[in-house]
């Protein structure tokens, strides 16, 4: 099989298609370990998920609209989760982005780290023509709605940021709505935020959009806002890094 070396300043993108929430976040625990011990370089996962409510560490029970039941015969699962941000949903036609990236190489920073992602998202929709910007005091990237049936101008969530650290190193990430359908969000209040709808590119657009037109896009911006040379990984090619470094060790007498 084909070996995987790290490179300086690399960052592997590995495409994982629709992926199981709970299977995704078993994938991060495996990398955050890996890169800790700095057997893999920097990562970033790409995803959709089947339709799913996950529930930040610091999110609040009551911002969940719907019913168990309700839940149920809407195929949705739910998830409490330890990512920062509050409740949030995740569905085809979003990519989902989940860097594993160690700040101690990059910048010990948060702040700055969380700016970097949605500057990454911002990048990402000028390049359909539209102006994404943030809102002061909310994480994520939103963009200006004309006003419509009488109502004001409004801003719309394109995008949603959620992550995590453990000694530096980040999980979890963000959620760009390429072709989401948005009605899902009904079934919360998105980010705990009363008020604020979500859209997507596709409703911007006014056009039909698919995830596959956008991911290029996608991991080429990271990649010059992270200053990372970007190497596409296969997801089998990574789990055989994963398991190669999760070996166990047999000493010899």
């Amino acid at each position: 099989m084909e070996t995987l070396a790290i490179g300086e300043r690399e960052c592997w993108a590995v495409e994982c298609g629709l992926l199981p929430y709970e299977e995704a976040c078993e994938l991060q625990y495996r990398l955050v370990a890996a890169r800790k011990a700095d057997a893999v370089p920097d990562v970033l996962l790409l995803c959709e998920h089947p339709h799913v409510i996950t529930l930040g560490r610091n999110g609040h029970q009551e911002h969940l609209l719907a019913s168990q039941h309700l839940l149920h015969q809407m195929n949705v699962q739910f998830y409490p989760t330890d990512r920062g941000g509050d409740i949030t949903y995740h569905g085809p036609g979003q990519i989902v982005c989940y860097p594993i990236f160690d700040l101690t190489t990059i910048r010990r920073d948060v702040a700055w780290y969380l700016r970097q992602l949605e500057e990454v998202m911002i990048s990402v929709t000028d390049t359909f023509g539209i102006e994404a910007t943030r809102n002061p005091g909310m994480t994520g990237v939103w963009v200006e709605r004309s006003a419509q049936d009488g109502m004001p101008p409004t801003a719309e969530k394109l995008a949603a940021i959620g992550v995590h650290l453990s000694r530096w190193v980040t999980s979890h990430g963000f959620a760009y709505n390429v072709s989401t359908d948005l009605r899902y969000f009904d079934l919360i209040v998105p980010c705990g935020l009363h008020g604020k709808r979500a859209t997507s590119l596709e409703a911007v657009l006014g056009r039909t959009i698919d995830c596959k037109e956008v991911l290029p896009i996608l991991i080429q911006r990271f990649g010059e806002i992270f200053c990372r040379k970007m190497q596409i990984v296969s997801h089998e090619l990574l789990d055989e890094a994963l398991r190669q470094q999760e070996a166990p060790v047999h000493a010899t007498v």
